[in-house]
């Protein structure tokens, strides 16, 4: 069988599985003023936590970017790779610590993030995408001196965790008019001194430089919750003002996350959106759906 004999196939099943099931034509007559609206949009994309995780998730994510990029949007991936970093250092026998949702980090410890996030984690996503059928450049923010950074206030209870002072998108936008980037969070300063870079932290720095209009954040829960041990108290809708009344009473993990909000939204972003990770496809639930699925920060 030839291409367009399988293309014909594909288009014929397409069409049966339209015609069975009117619950299939809802769906797209639903997404449709989304993907008018967001068409021609830069969205910057935080991949990390479960969605990193599992394979079935792996490959969710990789086919919902490509399908962004299709349909007319300018996906930017920023990613972590905590997990994995955190596996790594406990197979060299590594203390693993974190001091208010940052890890604390010695030159030995960004040694092994860095090898983790641009030998295996970057590497592998940019391949999955390259797979589903987009072509996409991995980078960290040492190419094109994308991040300039500077240690974090905090420096003596983290170590060499660095905060980004600067991004230059002129790679960027050179690199995501034919392709996807996808950006480590690793930098270095203007000695060479290298460090961790928050995840969360860039992926808002980098939104606001853009002046994406969404800004989305993958995580392990449902989103902001009131009460951090019940995901039945997950807040829908905040204002930024909400969020920075809120941010003292704050710890953990979500603390960088809606700080990175904060970031993007002052920076001229639209939305950021905290979201579930978990859930397969929760890129596209979020984006093209009328309820939406987790936390949605706006100005």
């Amino acid at each position: 069988m030839n291409s367009e004999e399988r293309k014909g196939d594909a288009s014929e099943f397409a069409v049966k599985s339209l015609s069975e099931d009117p619950a299939n034509v809802s769906i797209l007559l639903e997404a449709l003023p989304y993907i008018r609206e967001f068409h021609g949009r830069t969205v910057v994309i935080k991949y990390g936590g479960a969605a990193m995780r599992e394979e079935s998730l792996r490959e969710a994510f990789a086919t919902d970017v490509v399908l962004l990029k299709y349909v007319g949007l300018n996906p930017v991936v920023v990613h972590g790779g905590g997990p994995e970093i955190s596996d790594y250092m406990r197979r060299l026998g590594m203390e693993v610590r974190f001091h208010h949702g940052l890890r604390v980090s010695d030159r030995e410890t960004v040694e092994v993030a860095k090898m983790v996030l641009l030998g295996k984690v970057n590497a592998d996503l940019v391949s999955r995408l390259n797979r589903a059928g987009q072509p996409a450049v991995g980078l960290s923010g040492e190419d094109g001196s994308l991040f300039e950074v500077a240690p974090v206030g905090n420096a003596a209870e983290v170590g060499f965790v660095g905060e980004i002072e600067k991004v230059d998108v002129d790679v960027l936008n050179h690199i995501s008019a034919d392709y996807i980037p996808v950006i480590a969070g690793a930098a270095s300063d203007r000695e060479g001194n290298s460090y961790n870079v928050n995840a969360d932290e860039a992926a808002g720095k980098v939104a606001a430089a853009l002046g994406a209009y969404k800004a989305l954040f993958l995580t392990d829960i449902v989103g902001w919750l009131e009460d951090p041990e019940d995901e039945s108290t997950r807040i829908s809708e905040a204002t930024v003002e909400q969020v920075e009344d809120a941010m003292d009473t704050i710890s953990g993990g979500m603390k960088p996350k809606l700080g990175a909000c904060l970031d993007a939204i002052r920076g001229g972003t639209q939305h950021a959106h905290i979201i579930d990770g978990r859930r397969p496809h929760s890129l596209l639930l979020e984006l093209f759906t009328d309820a939406g699925i987790g936390t949605k920060v706006t100005p």
